[in-house]
């Protein structure tokens, strides 16, 4: 495991984009893993800044997201697919994006579907992950034991309360998702775990403690043979 160590979120950021170039530049038609939440805003403006600038083009590469809330409709505010619409979809022109379907009345089959999807395009080449603090990639929650395939995932109430600020009154909150397995994400060739804020701290210690913490599932990424970390210098503090 590869560890960068940045003395900003904005530059957690301009590290992680590097890792995204040198891929594109050395794959034009990579297969990409995305991820949502707050902390690759920064990295998905830094990317379409770079391709505004000509540096590089995602016009051959795919992506595939890790996950999204179930039930969602796609144009929902808070769908996942709404979220990389704005912060990346609407300014890079990928040759196709597929976000999981929160709207289908078989979950089950819209993950084996994605399962298949990513298989028949030869794998994903770059999977970008975040953390939750609850050591949670994608929404593989913390666990005894976890599902290998894409699946339907009950949310823990510490998930659903830190995603909870994305959530206006009145807006009904989904406490499941459709999320890729440990199995989906370790198939991945690279990993790219980017990590920030003082609040990822004590998560991030766990990770670099030199233990298998078997209730954290980031803790599993040691076992992967290609994972950079990039973080700031407030989530690495106890390192």
């Amino acid at each position: 495991m590869k560890k960068i160590v940045c003395d900003s979120p904005f530059l957690a950021a301009q590290a992680a984009a590097d890792v995204f170039e040198e891929q594109i530049k050395a794959k034009s038609n990579s297969v990409l893993g995305l991820a949502t939440g707050s902390t690759p805003i920064e990295l998905y403006n830094e990317l379409a800044s770079r391709c505004s600038q000509g540096r590089f083009d995602f016009s051959q590469a795919q992506t595939f997201n890790l996950d999204e809330y179930y039930p969602m409709k796609a144009d929902n505010a808070q769908s996942y697919r709404s979220f990389m619409n704005k912060h990346l979809f609407s300014k890079v022109n990928f040759a196709n994006s597929r976000v999981l379907n929160g709207e289908v009345s078989d979950p089950h089959a819209e993950c084996a579907k994605f399962d298949s999807e990513i298989e028949a395009v030869g794998g994903i080449d770059l999977q970008l992950l975040g953390i939750g603090h609850n050591g949670h990639i994608g929404f593989c929650e913390p666990s005894t034991s976890y599902t290998l395939d894409t699946y339907l995932v009950d949310l823990t109430d510490d998930t659903i309360e830190a995603n909870s600020r994305f959530f206006g009154e009145g807006e009904t909150q989904p406490n499941q998702a459709l999320t890729m397995g440990v199995g989906t994400i370790f198939k991945a060739r690279k990993i790219l775990l980017l990590i920030t804020g003082e609040s990822k701290a004590d998560i991030t210690k766990k990770l670099f403690d030199g233990v298998l913490y078997t209730d954290v599932p980031a803790c599993l990424l040691l076992l992967h043979p290609d994972v950079t970390v990039v973080l700031d210098k407030a989530a690495a503090k106890h390192l």
